[in-house]
C-alpha cells in the first residue's frame, strides 16, 4: 500500500506562484527500488490530467501547457513530492492530486490516471484574474 497526502493549495491572482506538497508513504513505497509518482489535475466538468511526473531517478516529464512554468521535486529522502507552479493562468483552477504508480515500475510511458492506483484526497487550486 501507498498513502499520499497533499497539501499547498489555495487562491492565487492569475501570474501567481503557488507550491504544493505530497507526503508518501505506506509499507509498499520503498524510495530505492523504481517508482513513478505523478501530480494530477481536474477542473471543473474536466477530466482528470496528467500534469508532471517524476522516476526515483530523477527523469521528469511535463505536460506542454505547463513546460517552463511548472516544476516537479522531490526531497532527498524521497517521501515528498512537490509541484512549483509559477506564473498561473485560470485554466489552472483545479483540484490537484499527487499520484504513485506500482511500486516498483518505472514510469516508462505511463501518463494516465488508470497506470496510477494510488492517490491522495487532493488539493484545491483557484486562480483568480
Amino acid at each position: 500500500q501507498v498513502q499520499l497526502m497533499e497539501s499547498g493549495g489555495g487562491s492565487v491572482q492569475s501570474g501567481g506562484s503557488l507550491k504544493l506538497s505530497c507526503k508518501i508513504s505506506g509499507s509498499s513505497y520503498k524510495p530505492y527500488n523504481p517508482y513513478c509518482v505523478a501530480w494530477f489535475r481536474q477542473g471543473p466538468g474536466k477530466e482528470r490530467e496528467a500534469v508532471a511526473r517524476i522516476d526515483r531517478d530523477g527523469y521528469t516529464r511535463y505536460i506542454d501547457s505547463v513546460k517552463g512554468r511548472f516544476t516537479i521535486s522531490q526531497d532527498d529522502a524521497k517521501t515528498s513530492l512537490y509541484l512549483q507552479m509559477n506564473d498561473l493562468k485560470n485554466d489552472g483552477t483545479a483540484m490537484y492530486f499527487c499520484a504513485s504508480g506500482q511500486p516498483g515500475l518505472w514510469c516508462r510511458d505511463r501518463f494516465s490516471a488508470i497506470n496510477f492506483p494510488y492517490w491522495g484526497q487532493g488539493t484545491q487550486v483557484t486562480i483568480s484574474s
